[in-house]
């Protein structure tokens, strides 16, 4: 039977392809932004949430303090990708969260899997000449600067569809990349191979999550109930597959919310499946709905032992927009003999 031999959680900001300079010239965006969704759902301008803050993070927002969680960041993922390379899985599933890159408002299913055999990057880098500096570096480490193809893996990828049928998930089902200049696959993937794969060939199955676009965003019970069903899939796969499951996203962003990032990181370590799913629907939405990500992973990943995990707060400007940056690892049974 097929294991899996390791879970990983990991935050593919673009601040982490970024110089601590580059930190601040993003944070520039944040003073403009007329739209920062707070975790009790409330939509606040910038101005508005400096107000009511008071600035209480400027002390944070500096190039120091930048370097230093820039510097712990890159040591988290060169611990994740040593995690992989340990590992030796066979293949990689990935969850991540589709942001109108392979998918349209058009058509914008709940949960699909994509069981061809290479995927294909969008490609943006078209648009280079016409966007900041710092989003064409974004768009190199995201692997979305040209139609990268990275290998599928049709045969466990059908298998994940058909299991998740069974178990009454019903799943939308996505074969290949038609034009890698108008859709393909977004950030929350091609960061993973960029960062974590060192250069190896592996075959991923793609999991792509509804998280930003109502109406018909999966609520956090229902994802730790379809990571349930994944987990159950893969490990009941016949062959002898070392599988690796990763979240690519969160946490709390565009406002940094530590108390709710440190809720779910605490309820990751412990397995608390009550907390995540009762977490509220409210405060997951724009760039903190990929926290949804974690919980769907964590639902796959139930029984694996919470290894270590690293968070890392990003107050971008004194009113604290920014992200939550998180790196966290499960052990499964890496040491099994194929």
């Amino acid at each position: 039977m097929s294991r899996i031999v390791l879970g990983i959680g990991t935050s593919h900001s673009p601040l982490l392809m970024l110089s601590p300079e580059m930190w601040q010239v993003r944070a520039q965006d944040d003073l403009r932004n007329r739209k920062l969704t707070l975790s009790d759902g409330r939509v606040l301008a910038y101005d508005a949430l400096l107000a009511e803050t008071g600035g209480v993070h400027a002390g944070d927002a500096t190039i120091g303090t930048f370097r230093t969680q820039l510097d712990g960041a890159n040591r988290a993922l060169d611990r994740l990708a040593d995690e992989l390379e340990r590992a030796r899985p066979d293949v990689v599933v990935i969850i991540g969260d589709d942001q109108d890159e392979l998918f349209r408002l058009t058509h914008m299913p709940a949960i699909a899997v994509y069981y061809g055999a290479e995927l294909t990057m969008l490609a943006k880098g078209a648009q280079a000449a016409e966007i900041p500096e710092w989003r064409r570096r974004a768009l190199v480490g995201y692997k979305m600067d040209a139609a990268h193809a990275f290998p599928g893996c049709p045969e466990v990828a059908l298998a994940l569809i058909e299991g998740l049928m069974a178990r009454d998930v019903d799943v939308a089902a996505a074969s290949h990349v038609e034009d890698a200049g108008k859709a393909g696959f977004g950030h929350a993937y091609g960061f993973v191979v960029s960062r974590l794969f060192r250069g190896r060939s592996i075959p991923i199955v793609p999991v792509l999550l509804n998280t930003y676009f109502p109406p018909n965003v999966p609520s956090p019970s229902r994802c730790y109930a379809i990571g349930q069903a994944i987990g159950q899939t893969l490990k009941q796969m016949p062959k002898d597959l070392r599988i690796a499951v990763v979240a690519s996203g969160g946490l709390s962003h565009f406002v940094t919310d530590a108390v709710l990032d440190r809720r779910v990181l605490t309820a990751l370590a412990e397995g608390d499946a009550a907390t995540l799913r009762a977490l509220p629907a409210a405060a997951l939405r724009s760039g903190s709905s990929e926290i949804l990500n974690w919980v769907t992973a964590a639902g796959a990943l139930e029984g694996l032992r919470n290894a270590w995990m690293e968070y890392l707060p990003v107050y971008r400007t004194p009113a604290g927009t920014g992200i939550g940056l998180a790196f966290t690892a499960w052990h499964g049974d890496q040491a099994a003999s194929r």
